[in-house]
């Protein structure tokens, strides 16, 4: 009798990959990865002068990702100093290394201007001061960007949305708040005020929401000119550019929105007498989330009369984006990805769902799947970004490892968590 073909990642069959380095299991096929890094070079730094990127760690920071984009000749783009250090470790240059954040700590900020990190992104006048603060104690001048809040309510999920009037992110654009700030940062001999930062929100497939931010960035250039005889020399564009939840859809290029947003700084900056600033992106979820795969155990498979419960060991210890802002998902039954799907007697759903004491502990409420029995192993698509790196020990259970895989071949990255590992910090 003919068996269908195993599910394969990057080249490899899934059922072996969860043999020898178990389950839950997050893999990530690098040339998906760097096909995405190589599109960035040629359709935006080679297409577009006087640009440049950086890959935003937060999606999904290890020193194995970090040697791979330092590789790919990007930038990153670090949160804390935890992120920090990773891509320190992992070789990158602290001048390619930019800090984000609305709640930076003063140790964050001591570190990243006594490692002379290349861009602070400023967040509120407190943090201004403190640098400024740091800056002449250690003798060094630091550059910054100042983030603002373009008053743009794009069009995702609120979770995902930062650029609206009244975000815990960045300086309102049209306040005296923002003023202030460039007017201090400007005559402060220990600053170097690049420019300007903006980001929109997350999980964005059109540029709409890009474009009228940018106009509105643009016509602030205009006015802190007019004002202050202050040149913008960069403009961060932020991220947020989308991904496909599988990848038998197309991805979304990055001119969709990178072409249409220098084509109208360009222009409106020709327009209005000004010099066109270093552009920036910051794509994180848009290079690695497609890339990325969880393989799941099935443990139970429950049938009641309104939902049949396909129960995995994982869960939300290790992806809560669905708790978080309802993420959606689409799985495949390794050891039968072309079979017929399954659907119940009552026409009810099937869900997959985790291990975790909650109700809301779910994967997919409505997966679609051919028939699942306890010992089957299952792969969700697109989940590259935010998965492992907002895993938590809920529940006490332990973080899956991470594989890198390519052409056929696998390499451990990150090293499952063991019990040991977690009582290390218990006292």
């Amino acid at each position: 009798m003919f068996k269908t073909k195993n599910f394969e990642w990057g080249g490899i069959d899934c059922s072996k990959l969860a043999e020898e380095f178990g389950t839950p299991l997050y893999v990530y096929d690098e040339e998906i990865i760097k096909s995405r890094c190589r599109e960035i070079r040629e359709k935006f730094l080679e297409r577009w002068e006087n640009t440049w990127a950086c890959y935003a760690s937060k999606a999904f920071s290890t020193k194995a990702i970090a040697r791979l984009i330092l590789n790919e000749g990007l930038g990153i783009d670090a949160i804390s100093l935890g992120e920090i250090h990773t891509a320190l470790s992992a070789g990158f240059p602290a001048e390619k290394i930019e800090l984000h954040g609305n709640a930076k700590s003063y140790d964050e900020i001591f570190e990243s201007v006594k490692y002379g990190i290349g861009r602070i992104i400023v967040d509120s006048e407190d943090e201004l001061n403190l640098i400024s603060e740091i800056s002449k104690a250690q003798g060094k001048i630091t550059k910054i960007l100042l983030r603002i809040s373009p008053g743009v309510k794009a069009h995702t999920h609120d979770y995902i949305s930062t650029g609206h009037t009244g975000s815990k992110f960045g300086f309102p654009i049209e306040s005296e708040m923002l003023k202030n700030a460039v007017k201090n940062a400007i005559l402060n001999k220990n600053i170097d005020l690049m420019g300007l930062h903006f980001h929109v929100g997350s999980q964005l497939f059109e540029s709409e929401d890009h474009i009228f931010a940018l106009k509105k960035i643009v016509k602030l250039m205009s006015d802190l000119k007019r004002d202050f005889d202050f040149e913008t020399r960069e403009i961060n564009f932020g991220g947020g550019f989308g991904a496909v939840i599988n990848p038998k859809l197309p991805h979304v290029p990055l001119e969709v929105f990178t072409d249409s947003m220098m084509e109208l700084l360009t222009q409106e900056c020709k327009i209005n007498n000004l010099k066109r600033p270093r552009a920036i992106i910051e794509p994180g979820r848009w290079i690695v989330s497609e890339s990325g795969i969880t393989i799941y155990k099935v443990e139970v498979v429950k049938k009641l009369p309104e939902v049949t419960y396909i129960a995995v060991d994982g869960g939300m210890a290790d992806n809560p984006r669905f708790e978080l802002y309802n993420a959606k998902y689409e799985a495949v039954l390794i050891n039968n990805p072309d079979g017929e799907i399954y659907i119940p007697e009552n026409n009810s759903k099937v869900s997959i769902v985790g291990k975790c004491c909650e109700s809301g502990d779910i994967l997919i409420e409505d997966a679609k799947l051919p028939k699942v029995k306890r010992g089957d192993l299952i792969a969700l698509y697109n989940t590259g970004a935010y998965t492992f790196s907002m895993a938590s020990n809920y529940n006490r259970l332990l973080r899956p490892a991470v594989v890198f895989v390519n052409k056929g071949n696998a390499k451990l990255v990150v090293r499952r968590q063991t019990i040991d590992d977690l009582l290390s910090c218990d006292l």
